[in-house]
């Protein structure tokens, strides 16, 4: 059966790619507006410098995809150093944004399992702190390892620079993986298991749900780019239209954080009478919806 249509292109490449775009031009928007909003609108707390971060680097990553599905679908092709690039800077945010998201939910975590000491000893500037150490380690975990394994380079290879990189990039990621998952289950356990229950707010819905997204839908890529490495001699072993599907899922997961925090901001909400800045700042509100009411009612009442 013939799979292509007019123009010569397979459908078990146009379909994904558009799917791609379409996505990726979703992403585009709606973490632009994110990044607009937390940079220059509202005020920056702890866990929105991280939520910053997290938009650009999903920003960048759905603009690289987007070029990516573009060019493939427009038959150009271009030399293999590029490709290589390429790829190392889509890791470098697949492996900030994965990073961006740990550090969240670790934050969170420790503010919950421990608020005194998180409150009274956190120093001011952790968020930003801890973001910058997360670009500057993510750049150079990829541009070691495209270097010692030659991919910047084709005339130079070293295989024992090579080999211990990736075993500590996949260190590094099985790490932040582990942390993720483990950080996650501690809040969602005092959330609602427990005599030490703590209410439920916004913020936490955000983070959860966020969290969520990112182990159906963006670590599928993080497998594949993994397991390509592990076996790097030959990087034909795994059919394109499974790297295409991890695209599109990863493009998924990084256009859905933006709609997140739209649906968990508006939520109860009547949207008429609401901007996205406020329904931005809905969703990272730390608050308990009633007591939320009842500061609402009270200054209200005070109000002539």
């Amino acid at each position: 059966m013939d799979n292509t249509i007019p123009g010569g292109i397979n459908i078990t490449i146009l379909i994904p790619n558009l799917m791609i775009i379409i996505f990726g031009l979703v992403g585009l928007t709606g973490n632009g507006i994110v990044f607009w909003l937390l940079g220059f609108c509202l005020h920056r707390n702890a866990f929105s410098v991280y939520i910053l971060n997290l938009a650009l680097a999903d920003f960048f990553f759905l603009l690289g995809h987007i070029i990516d599905s573009i060019l493939l679908l427009l038959n150009v092709f271009y030399p293999i150093t590029f490709l290589l690039c390429f790829y190392t800077i889509m890791m470098v945010l697949y492996i900030a944004g994965l990073s961006m998201l740990s550090a969240i939910s670790t934050e969170r975590c420790l503010s919950v399992l421990c608020p005194i000491w998180y409150h009274c000893h956190r120093p001011e500037h952790t968020s930003t702190v801890m973001c910058a150490v997360i670009w500057v380690l993510s750049l150079l975990i990829c541009i070691l390892n495209s270097y010692f394994c030659g991919f910047l380079n084709t005339q130079y290879k070293n295989e024992n620079g090579c080999l211990a990189l990736n075993f500590f990039t996949a260190a590094y990621l099985m790490f932040l993986f582990v942390v993720l998952c483990l950080s996650s289950l501690a809040l969602v356990a005092r959330l609602f298991c427990g005599t030490g229950q703590i209410k439920l707010t916004r913020l936490y819905v955000t983070i959860i749900l966020s969290i969520l997204v990112f182990l159906l839908c963006g670590l599928p890529f993080g497998i594949h780019w993994f397991l390509l490495f592990k076996i790097k001699d030959d990087f034909h072993v795994f059919d394109l239209g499974f790297y295409l599907a991890s695209v599109v899922l990863t493009a998924i997961n990084s256009c859905a954080n933006p709609i997140i925090y739209f649906f968990v901001g508006s939520f109860r909400h009547r949207l008429k009478h609401q901007t996205l800045k406020m329904v931005l700042q809905n969703a990272l509100q730390d608050t308990p919806e009633t007591a939320k009411i009842m500061v609402e009612m009270s200054r209200s009442k005070s109000e002539p």
